[in-house]
């Protein structure tokens, strides 16, 4: 019985394998995997290569021991052998296509390859046997290896899998790409050197090279060694991944605001205590670092049923430490739900984050996630609205608050104002989408829809012969910063054909030395064509007199709190009042804001008030109502000149710039 052809192989190099899988599975146990959708196939992957070296050494003993086993043992081991290999091969190849997510069906070809080298692998291996013309034992007991098809099939795999990455490595980190690469090849020049040297010993071996690429490039993520925290994009990947398996989970996040500096680093004693309160309170909890000084704790349910008990022990515990250090904090905790919407608990803990109170503990609810969600929802809509940029947007409503001209008394400005209707929610208030519009670069295209909207009201009321002073719109740094800002607001009032004095921008003083620089050259220029400049807020936080003065402002508005400050004493409004009349010395109109009864009216009137507004004339109304405050012009203009002697009327035509 001849038995050289199997002489040089050696179970050396399967049982390695064995003692590798098994080391991969205690290693995949012990730390942090992340669990993308392509680690389902990774583990396919791994299970098939310790089938892969079981069924090589059992088809070598029964090898060894011909006429004494049935030849159906060996031709099935065999089989096993091959199918497990280039089963590999096949899903390395899915793997690869997963992760390049190709978009243009391109996946879809190589996998198609794939699927019919592995076809014609396991049809040769069939039909070489039944019709023998491959791998057969005869009726002597004769080894018969065929044709070298096992060589040809893998050199095909490799050629695609090599062929795919290539083709995508635009879109995967190039160091990746280069460690599989290499892996790979290292695994094909095995194969080669051990066919030179006539060796089969080590067939399997190889294909733990790329296995092991995988894993340590992509799924493994290691942890701090200091503190045994895992990053931002591990925590989504295991909530993802808990979603997939319908495993609830319960979340705890500590907020360390004296460490929310890139670079900064704990003090040794709490990196200690960050080590010890995983494992302390909860069975199989991870730790993560989702940002500087923010900690979050994921624990699974089911391995720990006493979960909320177990956490208020932790609160008490940190509570405790929290005495000795006082280093401030906020915690927030929250259960997982199953509903269908897979929610992104970074951003909500981060959003309810944000609105806690300093050295609080707080637990999400329905109600913070119904807050959230109508957060989310904002957002979405904020992102269409500027996107499309339409001027007759039904969701950007145009709101006004008419002001009042204390010359004539009428009401000839005013001050527009927006609101958002959205679909799902309904009415949405300034102070809520503002800031959400600021923070995501929204805000441009609410600005320039409203002014349109603005203009089209103006066009309207001069058709129906009202007259118009000015109505102001609002506008924000972010909108002055555009490249575009002043051609965008010339077309938008010649488009809609009004004369530009008829409208005023109001924009709130800048602290930066290039945004100051940037709105005087936008004041400038779009005062050339008539359009008049309100400074907003004036009163609030930061105040440069020099910075103000220099640049060529019509009005200024006084921010609501002094108006009531001025209310609380003699010194108060004489201060209020003498900043107001140093403006008006200096050719600027003054206007308070939040007048709110007659005692407010009457005080303003004594500080050089030329323009009152707030809820004692009118809360914000839809501009399209408009019209009930203003009057016609033969109405306006003999109301004034009963209300004005005729120096007045001069130079109120000089400061409104009224034809």
């Amino acid at each position: 019985m001849p038995v050289t052809y199997y002489e040089n192989y050696s179970p050396v190099g399967d049982v390695l394998v064995l003692a590798i899988s098994i080391v991969f599975f205690i290693l995949i146990r012990a730390a942090y995997i992340n669990k993308q959708k392509n680690y389902a196939i990774f583990l396919r992957i791994l299970i098939l290569l310790p089938v892969a070296a079981v069924c090589n050494m059992l088809f070598h003993i029964f090898m060894n021991n011909i006429g004494e086993v049935e030849n159906s043992l060996i031709y099935l081991t065999r089989m096993g052998y091959h199918v497990s290999l280039f089963g590999m091969l096949v899903l390395y190849i899915s793997y690869v296509v997963e992760t390049v997510k190709f978009t243009d069906g391109t996946g879809k070809k190589y996998m198609h390859a794939a699927y019919v080298g592995f076809a014609a692998v396991v049809l040769y291996e069939f039909t070489g046997i039944i019709f023998r013309f491959g791998f057969y034992i005869d009726d002597l007991g004769q080894v018969h290896g065929g044709f070298p098809f096992f060589a040809i099939g893998y050199v095909y795999f490799i050629a695609i899998a090599v062929w795919a990455l290539y083709k995508g490595s635009e879109s995967i980190y190039k160091q990746i790409i280069r460690g599989v690469l290499g892996c790979t090849l290292v695994s094909f020049v095995v194969m080669f050197l051990q066919g030179v040297h006539g060796q089969r010993s080590f067939t399997t071996a190889s294909f733990t090279f790329p296995v092991f690429a995988l894993l340590y490039l992509v799924h493994a993520n290691p942890y701090d060694l200091t503190i045994g925290t895992i990053g931002a994009d591990s925590f989504r990947d295991l909530i993802h991944y808990s979603y997939e398996r319908n495993r609830s989970l319960y979340i705890m996040s500590l907020y360390l605001p004296d460490f929310d500096r890139p670079g900064s680093k704990y003090p040794d004693y709490i990196q200690s205590n960050i080590r010890s309160v995983s494992n302390e309170f909860f069975k199989g909890a991870t730790l993560f670092e989702v940002g500087d000084g923010h900690l979050i704790l994921i624990i699974d349910i089911v391995r720990n049923p006493d979960y909320a008990q177990s956490g208020q022990k932790m609160i008490e515990s940190f509570l405790e430490k929290y005495e000795q250090y006082h280093y401030d904090y906020k915690i927030t905790k929250v259960k997982t739900v199953d509903d269908g919407d897979k929610l992104d608990y970074l951003n909500l803990i981060q959003y309810v984050q944000n609105r806690t109170p300093s050295n609080c503990v707080r637990e999400i609810g329905e109600k913070e996630i119904e807050s959230f969600r109508e957060h989310k929802y904002i957002v979405q809509q904020l992102a269409d609205i500027n996107a499309k940029r339409d001027p007759d947007d039904p969701r950007v409503l145009a709101f006004c608050q008419p002001v009042l001209n204390t010359f004539n008394n009428c009401y000839d400005t005013a001050e527009a104002l927006m609101r958002l209707k959205l679909p799902e929610i309904g009415m949405v208030f300034p102070d809520r989408f503002i800031p959400i519009a600021e923070k995501y670069n929204y805000i441009q295209g609410l600005s320039e829809i409203v002014l349109a909207k603005a203009c089209k009201e103006i066009r309207l009321l001069l058709d129906q012969g009202y007259h118009i002073t000015r109505i102001s719109v609002n506008m924000s740094a972010f909108d002055i910063r555009r490249p575009d800002f002043s051609e965008m607001v010339k077309n938008t009032i010649y488009r809609v054909g009004i004369p530009a004095e008829l409208i005023a921008i109001e924009i709130t003083e800048s602290q930066s030395e290039s945004e100051f620089k940037l709105v005087g050259d936008k004041i400038y220029e779009l005062q050339q064509c008539g359009i008049k400049f309100y400074l907003d807020d004036f009163g609030t936080g930061y105040s440069n007199f020099e910075r103000i003065m220099e640049l060529p402002f019509d009005i200024i508005k006084f921010d609501r709190s002094l108006t009531v400050s001025s209310g609380t004493s003699i010194k108060s409004e004489t201060i209020v009042s003498y900043l107001a009349h140093m403006f008006s010395d200096m050719g600027y109109a003054v206007l308070y804001e939040g007048v709110e009864d007659e005692t407010d009216e009457d005080r303003c009137m004594r500080m050089c008030a030329r323009y009152l507004q707030g809820y004692k004339y009118s809360k914000p109304i839809p501009i399209e109502d408009l019209a009930d405050y203003f009057l016609k012009e033969d109405e306006y203009q003999e109301k004034s000149a009963q209300t004005l002697p005729a120096e007045i009327m001069a130079s109120q035509e000089v400061v409104d710039g009224a034809s």
